[in-house]
C-alpha cells in the first residue's frame, strides 16, 4: 500500500464504513433483518407514510424502497395500504411485530455506536462527529440537504 493511500482519511473512512456495516449487518441478522431494512424500519416507526416520502427519507430510489418494504412485508413488519382519496398511493405502516423490532433497534444501534466510539473520550466523540457532519457537507451537491437536524446546532449530548 503506498503511504499517500495509508494516510488518506477517504480510505480510513471507508474501511470504519465497512467495520460499522458488518457489526450491524451480525446484530441485524439476528433480529432477522438485513442491513438497510432497519432504516425503514426507524423512518417508519414515528407514523406511516407514502412510498415515495420513504424513499426520499431514506436518500434511495423507489424501486429500492419497494424491494425493501417488499420483504419486511413479507416478514410480518409492515403492511401496505392504498390510502387516502387517491388510491394509487401506498401507505406504508409498521404492523405490531414491526414496531417492537424498531424499539429492538435502538439496542443494536447503541451496542454498536458504542464498540465504535469505544476509543475515544467524550470530548473525541463529540468532534468526530462535528468533523464527520464537515466532511459531509463538503461533500454534498448544492442543493442537497444533509437530513441531520444536529448539524449545525450545539450539542447537548450526555457523553460530550
Amino acid at each position: 500500500m503506498t503511504k499517500a493511500l495509508e494516510k488518506s482519511v477517504g480510505r480510513a473512512l471507508l474501511v470504519t464504513a465497512r467495520l460499522h456495516r458488518a457489526r450491524m449487518g451480525e446484530r441485524l441478522n439476528a433480529l432477522g433483518l438485513f442491513p438497510g431494512q432497519e432504516q425503514a424500519l426507524k423512518a417508519l416507526q414515528p407514523a406511516p407514510m407514502t412510498m415515495g416520502e420513504l424513499a426520499t427519507l431514506l436518500r434511495v430510489k423507489p424501486p429500492t424502497v419497494s424491494k425493501t418494504i417488499g420483504r419486511l412485508s413479507l416478514q410480518g413488519l409492515v403492511t401496505r395500504e392504498g390510502g387516502g382519496r387517491d388510491g394509487r398511493l401506498v401507505q406504508v405502516a409498521l404492523t405490531e411485530t414491526g414496531h417492537k423490532t424498531a424499539l429492538a433497534l435502538d439496542a443494536v444501534w447503541t451496542q454498536v455506536e458504542e464498540e465504535l466510539l469505544d476509543k475515544l473520550d467524550g470530548k473525541e466523540r463529540k468532534q468526530l462527529r462535528r468533523l464527520l457532519r464537515k466532511a459531509a457537507k463538503g461533500l454534498s451537491k448544492a442543493g442537497v440537504e444533509i437530513d441531520d437536524p444536529e448539524a449545525d446546532g450545539d450539542e447537548v449530548d450526555s457523553d460530550a
